[in-house]
């Protein structure tokens, strides 16, 4: 079956539904931070509903230390600002009158230190997703859902459509940024901050050793003090992630797990059967927790995929909300991982043969999709999306709830999968 021929009215009940649905599991099951009981209960609550349109549906369990990702953002600045005062206070007691050149010597060392963990810690973690402070945190068992129908006959191909179910932590910087963004000018301030302490100390370490006239005299007696420029921006820092409330996470990411469901429900409603492709519906937790899930789910696979004879594709959708934005997303994680090139140019061909001849190549340039986890283990992967680069007002914060639902950008990112699901199929 071509796009063309499907059914509207069966897309219209979909998106009935999953504004319905969204709203139902928010009000019911409460906050779903990476990993708690609340998710689980959502995906089994999908189970239930997929039992009567799946040939099979299942969990796979893995752990996963739900606030390893983030909780370096208290840490960090919690060391750094440490560094800073306490050093200080001790130049003050006269600890380090007999110490190096200077009595700030040992003191630019600390703070130049501490700058420069902060720094690798939060590219290891921001930047590249390595899970690199899971190691002092305690894990706990997070799952994956998955829902599978089979096709009329033998299966040559699998397409995999993505949600992920779990919400983010609240960050107070879009928090308060709703007539004024906040997140980037304090988010470069405390980069710019950290990289300043680390050139300081370099600086006036030096000019304690070699004469740099009036000016190493200058950094070599009060430097120190810049870093106070810093540890402000530290505070701010600390501040960032309030991990006691947990955004609503409707459009990020209900709408993506509903657009996996639907995918399938779409199907089943309007009688279609699929040639040679099995579809999978995967509903992930642990994508707020550093993609967490997808990464356990693409190591405990990759080998099948690579080995059984079938195609595999994977379609992961993240936010359905503001339909100005809505691309297909072939760069990844900070811009750094390419997602498979040639599927993400099948389903920006799907989606102009759906009508969305607008869609675009874009780019994951601040923080990273499920699709990424994926590409990297190379599994051929793709995103779209639906949302604000800005980043959107509701992003990561409270205001994530069912009445900021979009019923046309729901519509429109179903009408993009049926028809990539029908194209692949077909093709």
């Amino acid at each position: 079956m071509k796009f063309s021929e499907f059914p509207k009215a069966v897309i219209s009940e979909n998106v009935d539904y999953t504004v319905k649905e969204i709203t139902n599991v928010i009000k019911r099951y409460g906050p779903r931070e990476s990993g708690n009981g609340n998710c689980y209960a959502v995906q089994k609550h999908l189970k239930k509903e997929m039992d009567t349109f799946c040939d099979e549906t299942g969990f796979e369990e893995y752990q996963m230390a739900p606030k390893a990702f983030l909780h370096f953002t208290k840490t960090v600045s919690l060391l750094f600002i440490a560094a800073v005062v306490i050093p200080l206070l001790l130049v003050f007691l006269d600890v380090f009158d007999t110490v190096g050149k200077n009595v700030f010597f040992v003191p630019q060392i600390i703070a130049g230190c501490a700058a420069l963990i902060a720094i690798c810690i939060a590219v290891l973690q921001l930047g590249f997703y390595l899970p690199f402070c899971d190691i002092f945190y305690k894990k706990k068992p997070a799952h994956n859902f998955y829902a599978v129908r089979k096709p009329q006959g033998e299966v040559k191909k699998r397409l995999i459509i993505s949600g992920h179910v779990d919400a983010a932590y609240e960050w107070r910087h879009l928090l308060y940024s709703k007539n004024v963004n906040l997140m980037f000018p304090l988010m470069a301030w405390t980069i710019f901050g950290a990289i300043l302490s680390i050139v300081v100390s370099v600086i006036s370490i030096v000019a304690m050793f070699k004469s740099m006239g009036t000016f190493g005299e200058f950094m070599a007696n009060y430097g120190f003090y810049i870093h106070f420029f810093t540890v402000l921006a530290m505070i701010t820092l600390f501040y960032f992630v309030d991990f006691s409330t947990i955004s609503p996470g409707a459009n990020d990411n209900l709408t993506g797990t509903y657009a996996a469901v639907c995918a399938i429900r779409m199907l089943d409603m309007a009688g279609v059967e699929l040639k040679n492709t099995e579809l999978v519906a995967m509903i992930t937790d642990g994508e707020e927790a550093g993609l967490k899930g997808t990464k356990a789910w693409a190591k405990a696979h990759k080998e099948e995929y690579a080995n059984d004879g079938v195609e595999t594709a994977v379609l992961c959708v993240d936010t359905l909300t503001d339909l100005e934005y809505f691309n297909v997303y072939s760069r990844d994680m900070n811009s750094l991982v390419k997602n498979d090139k040639d599927f993400s140019e099948f389903v920006k061909d799907a989606g102009a043969d759906a009508g969305y001849e607008d869609m675009k190549f874009s780019s994951v340039f601040m923080g990273s999709s499920d699709a990424a986890a994926f590409s990297q283990a190379g599994i051929k992967s793709t995103a779209i999306a639906a949302m604000d680069p800005a980043p959107a007002d509701y992003y990561h914060n409270r205001r994530d709830n069912y009445d900021r639902l979009q019923p046309d950008a729901i519509e429109a990112g179903y009408k993009v999968i049926l028809s990539t699901i029908l194209k692949y199929d077909e093709d």
